[in-house]
């Protein structure tokens, strides 16, 4: 007999849980039954009294699917056409097709489906049942909807082979692609769980992927994080120093000053699954990425779906999202300068606030934190300020930049994005100085209780510090790779090697992760300033702070000594040794440097090389550009395309991570063009530029900023920790009581 499993996504088992009596789910995950439950959960069906039911197109697999499930779990098998509809109709399901055509025909499956009733069973549904909502509202309430995403292409050739030829919704001048696109919409609003299944994979290994993907679902105490500073011994001591990813999103910062990182690490892709998304569209990639990375019990798949098409919808200029251009010879340029704020930042930060948003409390108030050395700010500012107004009610934004430390158009630009509930201050101080702040602030336990209890508002991070800020950009550099294989540049599995201007390491290391997860990246290629820190340090295993002063460059957005998100890679490289990760960061903060271990440099040597740029090189690099090509560079892709020039041996594609719109450094692009007379209106050092016609075109949400705003007002304050908090705790009277 099915044992009675609630098949919500778990959080907390009770005792009498474990005599199949009932279940409870909860907020909170504590894990005092956690090994218990594993026992128990292993040496029962995974059913119980609900269903596992199988969605997806016709030539999805789902009857043959469904019967290897069911043989596993030694439980009824049941096929919607075969064995629900046929018998009810006394017809075969082609014959009721042909003889009251597809609108009748969606209707009476639908009456048929809202008869239907099982338990403890693997159900088939048709191809067309999700397309009758009553119906299927119906069925999901007894079970698990898993969706088999099998390609188009791949589903198109199987029904060829199969020689189908009748299917609801075709009909003379409606091709079967677009009746198979169509469906899409329906499947995506009802699953529960996405399987995805690549070309050529067999019935079993999708049967098993299931089960596997079931078992996820029911079972969230897998996925959690830890800090990169935690022991390994204080991790076992210590369970419920555990987080989940809501939890993450929400504190930004671990409570020892380390950063978040997946406890068990990132989702790996098999060849075959990231072949089926060469086909598909940003949005769809970025669904089945992140889908995998963030658990249904955090956020659910019907969610993160609105999520994601809300963030990457109309706010992005380019319909391609990130698109891949061709640039010369063997190097190529991911274009991430379409979003709303002209930088890469806009991939993490249209998507951030509303997971923020959804994961938070919704009794509770918070303010968000941040320091920019010059793109953050505005896209922070942008995407918070985008939320809906019930959620702008409860969530701020206060913006730290380098009053001295930014390009011009990047200050009016930050300035420009203030709204209701997003804000700008200039420090009197560099970048540093501010990213060490904030991390202060988040540590100073007496300063955030006395907010939380005087005004009932919390602190958040959305600086690459935030495990949400650094995912999405793991997907851009995955959907890269994915083009150049869609316009038959390389065959899947070929490599490439990556180059990324570089100051907090954030987007280096979402590269490092999709590698990780499968994509076939050779070498990370580390691209300083002058500010050349990392490059040192990658050459030498040397990260010395000593004796060094921050340089202000043409390139302002890597002008950084001090990388955040090094830590995560370190801990990564170290195996996750949090002793040691303690020890290295504690020593440069104390004393200005640190060394790694012979093996552990061994082990980055393996993964990123690194060069350094100087402003002049810079400005060349620009000219030359354009003047072969007609295309303008920022300046911080030119300081990759320099760096790339220099360390690639041309035995693969290079991908230059274009990572902002030229438009936000007019000034120094003018320099590099040898303008003679260069105006000091931001607006009309656009106009300028604009003359040239050059590509890309001059950015469409950077100008209309500009045109609205001038340079507006905004708040500057001394370098003094007490002066920031007085700040803070300012904006949340004003704002919050």
């Amino acid at each position: 007999m099915f044992h009675i499993l609630q098949y919500q996504p778990l959080r907390l088992i009770t005792q009498n849980s474990l005599s199949g009596m009932c279940l409870k789910l909860m907020f909170s995950r504590p894990v005092a039954f956690a090994q218990i439950w594993k026992s128990w959960f292993s040496s029962h069906s995974l059913l119980g009294n609900k269903n596992i039911i199988l969605m997806g197109p016709p030539g999805a697999g789902k009857t043959t699917v469904g019967r290897i499930v069911g043989q596993k779990l030694d439980c009824p098998a049941i096929d919607i056409d075969d064995d629900v509809l046929e018998p009810t109709w006394n017809m075969s399901v082609s014959e009721k097709l042909q003889d009251i055509g597809s609108e009748e025909f969606l209707e009476e499956e639908g009456k048929v489906l809202l008869k239907f009733s099982a338990s403890g069973s693997v159900v088939s549904l048709t191809g067309s049942n999700p397309m009758h909502a009553a119906g299927m509202q119906h069925v999901k309430k007894g079970g698990i909807v898993v969706y088999l995403d099998v390609p188009t292409t791949v589903i198109m050739s199987r029904l060829r082979s199969l020689q189908v030829d009748r299917i609801v919704g075709l009909s003379p001048g409606v091709s079967l692609k677009d009746v198979l696109q169509f469906r899409k919409q329906f499947y995506k609003r009802w699953y529960d769980i996405r399987v995805f299944c690549g070309k050529g994979i067999a019935a079993e290994v999708v049967a098993e992927k299931v089960l596997d993907a079931v078992k996820r679902y029911q079972d969230s105490e897998l996925e959690t994080f830890i800090s990169t500073r935690c022991s390994r011994s204080g991790r076992s001591m210590a369970k419920d120093s555990h987080k989940y990813f809501s939890d993450v999103v929400i504190q930004g910062l671990a409570p020892d000053g380390g950063l978040f990182v997946p406890e068990r690490g990132l989702p790996k892709f098999t060849a075959e699954e990231w072949q089926g998304l060469i086909e598909a569209a940003y949005v769809e990639r970025a669904q089945v990425i992140l889908e995998r990375c963030i658990h249904p019990a955090d956020i659910p798949a019907s969610k993160l779906a609105e999520i994601i098409g809300t963030a990457y919808g109309e706010n992005f200029s380019c319909s391609k999202i990130a698109p891949v251009r061709h640039l010369a010879g063997n190097q190529f340029l991911l274009e991430l300068f379409h979003g709303p704020t002209a930088s890469f930042k806009d991939f993490a930060l249209q998507l951030m606030p509303h997971l923020f948003a959804y994961c938070i409390p919704r009794s509770c108030n918070y303010l968000i934190l941040v320091a920019t050395s010059g793109d953050t700010g505005s896209a922070v500012l942008d995407g918070f300020s985008r939320l809906n107004d019930a959620d702008k009610q409860r969530i701020a934004v206060m913006n730290f930049f380098p009053e001295d430390g930014v390009s011009q158009i990047q200050k009016s630009q930050m300035i420009g994005c203030q709204k209701e509930n997003a804000w700008s201050v200039g420090v009197k101080s560099d970048f540093d100085f501010c990213q060490t702040a904030i991390k202060q602030i988040f540590n100073n336990s007496d300063f955030t209780g006395f907010l939380t209890v005087e005004y009932g508002t919390g602190l958040a991070a959305a600086n690459s510090i935030n495990w949400a800020r650094l995912l999405p950009q793991v997907v851009y550099h995955a959907s890269a790779y994915l083009d150049l294989v869609h316009q038959n540049i390389i065959p899947f599995g070929s490599p490439v090697d990556i180059c990324i201007p570089t100051g907090n390491f954030g987007n280096i290391l979402a590269a490092f992760y999709a590698k990780m997860m499968g994509i076939p990246i050779r070498k990370c290629i580390c691209a300083s300033n002058a500010n050349n820190v990392l490059t040192d340090f990658i050459r030498t295993g040397v990260y010395d702070l000593r004796g060094r002063k921050l340089i202000s460059t043409f390139s302002p957005a890597v002008d950084i000594l001090k990388s955040s998100n090094l830590e995560r890679y370190l801990h990564l490289i170290a195996n996750e040794d949090g002793q040691l990760v303690t020890q290295l960061f504690n020593q440069l903060e104390n004393q200005g440097h640190f060394q790694l271990r012979k093996d552990l440099l061994e082990r980055l040597q393996q993964d990123l090389v690194a060069g350094c740029c100087s402003d002049e090189e810079c400005l060349a690099a620009i000219h030359s550009v354009y003047s072969t090509t007609g295309y303008i560079l920022d300046t911080h892709t030119a300081v990759a395309k320099v760096v790339a020039d220099r360390l690639q041996d041309r035995t693969c594609p290079i991908i230059i991570s274009s990572t902002a719109h030229y438009s936000k450094f007019a000034p120094a692009i003018l320099q590099a063009l040898r303008i003679a007379e260069i105006n000091q209106n931001p607006l009309s050092q656009l106009h300028l530029l604009s003359s040239y016609g050059a590509l890309p075109p001059i950015h469409w949400g950077l100008l209309e900023t500009l045109k609205k705003t001038g340079n507006g007002d905004h708040q500057v304050c001394a370098a003094d920790m007490s002066v920031l908090m007085y700040h803070i705790e300012t904006l949340i009277q004003n704002y919050f009581m």
